[in-house]
């Protein structure tokens, strides 16, 4: 379900700044809220107070520097954005939000090295990701400062010093990091060494002092606990399905007034999409080389969508039964393909057996603290007089923090986990849900099987989620976004969309990077070749770099045959099996990058490096590597063929090299590799093995066909 959020992460309590917003209206209202990405983007959660002149609404927010989004709610329906707002600008959603840009303390005066100053109140480190993280043997230490306050910074362990490196930026922060190897087997005592001119200061717990006595970081070995993540996620390929809307094998569980398949879409028509439908079409999945299926939500529920739950523990009726759907898991984990569920924790169906008693029994009602009541009689309405999601009357908001209610959600995975095999949870607006309910749901799940995968609904950045006690990844919008603005938009230079990519990358801890649910098209938002304007050279562009940088891809059922669609309800079409075939360029595209990734560890878990950007003919390169594996995607998103230079000085590996989507070999030598590559087309190079078939020519389709 649609919920843009940018999140200002890496923040403390002691940045807190007092912002007061204010409303001026122009006619007299019962009420106005601020709603925006500090509170989650709840309707109902931050009122305004009137001014005794009955027009001007205030209110005074703890906020974080930073960049925030928001707008004003009158009357609990109407949103707007604020009128006297210095910027607004669009999510790449659709939605239009006003800009509040808040300045760290003491900002007022630029920065300058040399200046002999040093912004204290930009310093900060903490023994949690992804300021400090453990992964692949090596421990990461990362620290934010002011840009262009200092000279340089040294990161200092059991005394040897080690300098760091610079690892990304916003409007207002820098960060350095040094990697160190570590053993796990001996404590560590650390600190940052601040250079500012001639001035030096030692940076620790107790913040910045001039000597590192009593003011050190320690680790101590024996209860360090890493950030694990799912191992079997990084690399893996989901394709998303859409239950009613992917295939009826079974005529018999069709609703009344199922309608034909190929009827266009609505949200109030059943096509029957079922169970015995995706087993059906389960070795086109294995076909075409998916590593996971993620169904959109399965459990019992008066609506299509699904997303308004009746019962956790009963799969839809018109989707099939608790057995066949079991079944279904342990026939698709026989194909190597695994199963994760949509978990909708925010809210439920009016039916849902609490709320339903809620409306009987009224103020005598045993659940009436399951939910949020604001007054009585409770009546399903508009506008109802309970808190319900973004407003809508048929998804009243549980209270996970009432112990019953958390006892009753926290069944479901266990249940699950018995019944059927499920290997994840994609969680629903999940950001609207207290933290501690995750932090409780990420101890059950996991005890379990610590193999189970965690993912997050969060439209922005989902740093606060990430700190290995929550989720272990999120869905990535964030990719999506940075991927309408230079493809389907073309708003943004080459490198402007690298430097969003490495910015989203440099976000979280590298497991986290490696395992982001990154999208092109899902439920909620139009296909992305609609946001293409129907371009499908350009969707399938994207569709290269996708799967060919660091994350997760996940395919949105039909996007890989192409299939179109606007707004919800035209992007939840029938699956238009009709385009599946040997002909079709979409597809064979998609299996031919879905097998090289299978194909290549430097595609499923390398590193990402920036080779090369050219903004005025639309051209940039990256490279994947890991060990001594290594991959090179070149990409010219011009309307004319370029040739397009290559340095090797990343790479340090000479030979053959061969484009998995042309099917051409190249020399890599010791310096620059140089290639041409046609108009709105994209290289993805991998190494040849001397003297023998070429290593992706086994395990890839014959060269797309156009």
């Amino acid at each position: 379900m649609i919920l843009a959020i940018f999140a200002m992460a890496l923040q403390s309590d002691r940045d807190v700044i007092h912002h007061q917003f204010t409303y001026v209206a122009d006619k007299t209202l019962k009420s106005v809220f601020v709603a925006g990405t500090f509170n989650n983007w709840s309707s109902g959660t931050t009122p305004m107070q009137l001014d005794p002149d009955g027009r001007t609404w205030r209110r005074s927010v703890e906020l974080q520097p930073g960049k925030h989004l928001y707008k004003f709610v009158l009357e609990g329906t109407n949103w707007i954005t604020d009128p006297k707002a210095a910027k607004n600008e669009d999510d790449g959603n659709g939605n239009t939000n006003s800009v509040l840009l808040l300045l760290p303390k003491a900002y007022e005066t630029p920065a300058t090295p040399g200046d002999k100053m040093i912004t204290e109140s930009a310093l900060r480190h903490e023994q949690s990701a992804p300021f400090f993280n453990y992964d692949q043997g090596r421990l990461d230490l990362v620290l934010r400062v002011r840009p262009k306050d200092l000279t340089s910074v040294a990161l200092v362990v059991n005394g040897k010093q080690h300098e760091t490196a610079f690892r990304s930026s916003n409007e207002f922060f820098e960060f350095v990091r040094c990697g160190v190897e570590w053993n796990r087997k001996s404590d560590l005592r650390y600190h940052f060494l601040l250079r500012e001119g001639a001035i030096e200061k030692v940076y620790g717990p107790k913040g910045l002092s001039d000597t590192a006595n009593g003011n050190e970081f320690l680790v101590n070995a024996k209860s360090f606990k890493p950030f694990e993540v799912s191992p079997w996620v990084e690399g893996s390929v989901f394709y998303q399905i859409f239950p009613d809307r992917f295939e009826n094998g079974d005529k018999r569980n069709d609703p009344k007034g199922t309608v034909p398949w190929g009827t266009k879409a609505s949200n109030d028509l059943w096509f029957g999409g079922d169970v015995a439908g995706v087993r059906k079409r389960s070795n086109y999945l294995k076909d075409l080389g998916v590593d996971a299926v993620y169904f959109n939500p399965i459990f019992q529920s008066p609506v299509i969508h699904r997303y308004e739950t009746t019962d956790f523990l009963k799969v839809d009726p018109r989707f099939g039964t608790n057995a066949e759907f079991a079944e279904l898991t342990k026939h698709l984990e026989a194909l190597g393909i695994r199963t994760v569920l949509d978990g909708v924790f925010n809210h439920v169906a009016p039916d849902f057996f609490a709320f339903r008693d809620l409306l009987k029994n009224q103020e005598k009602s045993a659940y009436k603290d399951w939910f949020f009541v604001k007054k009585f009689p409770v009546k399903v309405e508009p506008n109802p007089n309970y808190e319900a999601w973004w407003g809508y009357q048929s998804m009243p908001k549980l209270n996970v923090k009432n112990p019953e209610v958390r006892k009753h959600l926290l069944k479901v995975p266990e249940f699950w986990r018995k019944k059927a095999r499920i290997h994840g949870w994609r969680l629903d607006v999940a950001n609207e849900v207290d933290m501690s309910f995750w932090r409780e749901f990420r101890q059950v799940v996991k005890s379990a099987d610590s193999n189970s995968w965690i993912v997050g609904e969060v439209w922005g950045d989902g740093t606060p989620w990430l700190k290995g006690d929550q989720w272990d990844s999120i869905m990535g919008y964030q990719f999506r976004d940075a991927a309408i603005r230079f493809f389907a938009e073309g708003t943004t230079k080459p490198s402007e969309f690298m430097t969003r990519l490495m910015q989203v990358y440099d976000s979280y801890v590298p497991q986290v990077s490696r395992n982001l649910m990154n999208l092109l098209s899902s439920h909620d938002p139009p296909r992305f070749v609609n946001l293409c304007k129907g371009n499908h050279d350009l969707a399938r562009l994207a569709a290269v770099v996708q799967m060919t940088w660091p994350g997760s891809p996940s395919i949105y059922y039909g996007e890989e045959v192409g299939m179109e669609g606007e707004h919800d309800p035209l992007n939840r079409a029938g699956m238009e099996w009709s385009k599946v075939g040997p002909n079709n360029k979409t597809l064979g595209l998609y299996k031919r990058l879905v097998a090289a990734r299978n194909a290549s560890k430097a595609l499923r878990l390398g590193t990402p490096i920036a080779l090369q950007h050219d903004d005025t003919n639309r051209t940039f390169a990256f490279a994947r590597k890991f060990g001594e594996d290594f991959a090179i995607i070149v990409v010219n998103r011009s309307d004319k063929e370029q040739t397009i230079g290559v340095s090797n000085r990343s790479i340090r590996s000479e030979g053959s090299v061969e484009d998995i989507l042309s099917g051409k070999t190249y020399r890599l030598g010791s310096d620059n590799l140089s290639l041409n590559v046609g108009p709105l087309s994209a290289a993805v190079l991998v190494p040849s093995q001397s003297g023998k078939q070429p290593i992706l020519k086994s395990r890839i389709p014959n060269k797309v066909q156009s």
